[in-house]
């Protein structure tokens, strides 16, 4: 083994001085380096909300305002500068305790109940009840790079059941995820559907006493409905020229203030709300259950707000005010969990996605991607490049990316065509110069992270005509 010296002091102050000028020296260097910018993260902090004690969660794309006194609502999502939700200025700030001789509307988005109504104990009666109105208790779960919260409903005596809700959203994209959960708290079997209920302000942005004209709603029919014409009307009047089927199977709701509740068994799994005034959209995600029953068989229920036409007992027709007080313009977007069978403390769940992005009235459809406008083209010029146009709003942050396939099929190539965010209507329009004579061209989102959220769509590629 081999025996070190002893260090004399002398040695030592000099070791000591050398490693501190080295140490001094690396930290100089360090100081010296430029600094990454810190990660973007998510926040849950408390906030005051027109008057309501609220709960903020966000991240650099969205602003969700949740009031857990007030039901466990979330009464406001805010995307670039874009407020969805409808908040009734009648309530603003208030908590009124629940009294299911009334409804307090306050807005916002909350879980209701199905069957609705009165006729016996396996409905639900609505109004102001401890389900709809009740406190719900806040705990934050995470923030940073993934937010998350739940919300805790009271156990109600009259259904028999308890709500918890957990509100999710990440740090690098504006898409919210939910699970609503529903448990039975008695000591019986029984049998109830979750509902969504989000309420969108339909009022004109520069002049909230008008409504706005150019406000609309869709989801794909059921080729193989149950209803007659592909959709029920629950209430209002049979014949409504607000609401159509298109020839590409979208049923379409343009908003008129009268009131109607209109019902379908819609498959795809979402829904899409458009504001055409100011081009923002909403696409509410959820995945259907075909071998569960739904309440009436309607997954998808929408209700447009207004005057009431009715019938009274001595034959008269009347057209009613609306609601206490008429507040002003909303929509509300309803999905339904299948109906749950739950024996005593059992619970079933129902997950739910947003996703905020820019759309307009000439809205085509939804893919994985984000939403479809003008429809994607791709054309052989001259010159042997391809044009490709088309108008889309994104879910994520990221590029479009091109992927070639040759005439059998084979994948040939792929190529970046443009940087887009979900914040900014995509116009596309563009020449890409791809090796060979590609055949057939799918258009795929991939995320700031390098994911593939899959295609908006794919489609051949054609041959430019001379005139």
């Amino acid at each position: 083994m081999m025996t070190l010296p002893k260090l004399t002091p002398l040695m030592r102050r000099f070791f000591l001085t050398v490693s501190l000028t080295v140490l001094g020296a690396s930290y100089a260097r360090a100081a010296d380096q430029p600094k990454s910018p810190a990660a973007p993260d998510c926040r849950v902090e408390p906030v005051n909300y027109k008057g309501w004690q609220a709960q903020q969660i966000s991240n650099r794309w969205v602003q969700l305002i949740v009031v857990p006194q007030n039901g466990g609502r979330l009464m406001q999502v805010n995307f670039a500068g874009h407020a969805y939700l409808f908040v009734n200025p009648k309530y603003a700030g208030k908590y009124l305790p629940p009294d299911s001789s009334q409804w307090f509307n306050y807005g916002g988005d909350k879980l209701w109940l199905l069957p609705e109504g009165n006729d016996d104990e396996q409905h639900w009666a609505g109004g102001s009840d401890i389900l709809d109105d009740g406190p719900f208790s806040f705990r934050k779960l995470s923030e940073g790079q993934e937010c998350a919260i739940e919300l805790t409903g009271p156990s109600d005596p009259q259904t028999g059941v308890q709500f918890v809700r957990t509100i999710h959203l990440n740090a690098d994209s504006p898409r919210i995820r939910f699970r609503a959960t529903m448990k039975n708290v008695t000591g019986h079997m029984l049998e109830w559907s979750m509902q969504s209920v989000s309420q969108y302000n339909t009022t004109d942005s520069s002049d909230p006493s008008r409504m706005n004209h150019d406000f609309w709603t869709y989801t794909p029919v059921n080729p193989d409905s149950s209803y007659l014409n592909r959709y029920h009307v629950r209430f209002g009047p049979a014949e409504n020229s607000a609401v159509s089927v298109g020839d590409d199977g979208l049923f379409k709701v343009h908003y008129v203030h009268m009131a109607a509740e209109l019902w379908l068994d819609s498959t795809a799994g979402w829904l899409a709300v458009v504001d055409g005034s100011s081009r923002f959209a909403m696409v509410e995600r959820f995945h259907y259950r075909q071998d569960q029953p739904y309440p009436g068989k309607a997954s998808v229920i929408f209700w447009t707000n207004g005057p009431e036409l009715r019938l009274d007992r001595d034959g008269t027709v009347r057209l009613s005010g609306g609601e206490e007080g008429d507040p002003p313009f909303y929509l509300e977007a309803e999905i339904n969990s299948p109906l749950c069978r739950l024996r005593p403390s059992e619970s079933c769940e129902m997950e739910t996605e947003w996703f905020p992005t820019r759309g307009g009235s000439e809205f085509r459809g939804v893919s994985d991607a984000g939403i479809l406008m003008q429809p994607l083209r791709a054309t052989r010029l001259e010159n042997g490049k391809i044009r490709i146009s088309g108008s889309f709003g994104v879910f994520f942050e990221g590029r479009l990316v091109a992927h070639f396939y040759g005439e059998h099929g084979r994948s040939s190539a792929s190529m970046a065509v443009a940087q887009v965010s979900p914040t900014e209507p995509v116009l596309l329009d563009t020449e890409i110069d791809p090796q060979g004579k590609p055949a057939r061209l799918s258009l795929h989102l991939e995320d700031s992270n390098g994911v593939d959220r899959g295609a908006f769509d794919e489609v051949e590629v054609d041959t430019a005509e001379h005139h």
